[in-house]
């Protein structure tokens, strides 16, 4: 980790489950356990997606941003419960509200992941979540994860 608690592939890779086609996070740039997580995703010509989404004109599907998203406030989830997903240890979906596209994702871009943890309940944390390309918003979305 670096003085801002971010942190490269190897320890993604740590904290997250998921891998190759779906892991979505390359680099934490930063990580405040129990606060937020800013984190990058470089978007390349060669994701397996492109490929049918769209033909002649790539755009990242909606649900692989909100998925790269979850995978962002997943590690802060990790991070902040002091564990590392196991076999028996894994945090699902509990609900997604008030998702926004506002603009295309495209190869080339460098996706900025933000998670800001707003509360947590019992075994359902929730989290206000923002994809950004060049300072811009593209999408937006409370999320809401729990144990499985």
């Amino acid at each position: 980790m670096n003085d801002k608690g971010g942190f490269g592939i190897d320890e993604v890779m740590r904290r997250l489950p998921h891998r190759y086609p779906l892991l979505l996070v390359d680099r934490v740039l930063e990580c405040a356990a129990g606060e937020r997580i800013v984190a990058l995703k470089n978007v390349t010509a060669n994701e397996e997606f492109f490929s049918g989404h769209f033909p002649g004109r790539p755009v990242m599907p909606g649900v692989m941003i909100l998925e790269a998203l979850a995978q962002a406030a997943g590690i802060l989830t990790f991070v902040t419960a002091g564990i590392y997903p196991d076999e028996s240890v894994r945090f699902y979906f509990a609900g997604i509200d008030k998702a926004r596209f506002r603009r295309p994702i495209v190869p080339g871009d460098q996706l900025v992941l933000k998670a800001t943890l707003e509360r947590r309940i019992r075994t359902i944390w929730k989290y206000s979540t923002v994809a950004e390309v060049e300072c811009e918003q593209a999408a937006s979305a409370e999320m809401m994860v729990m144990p499985g």
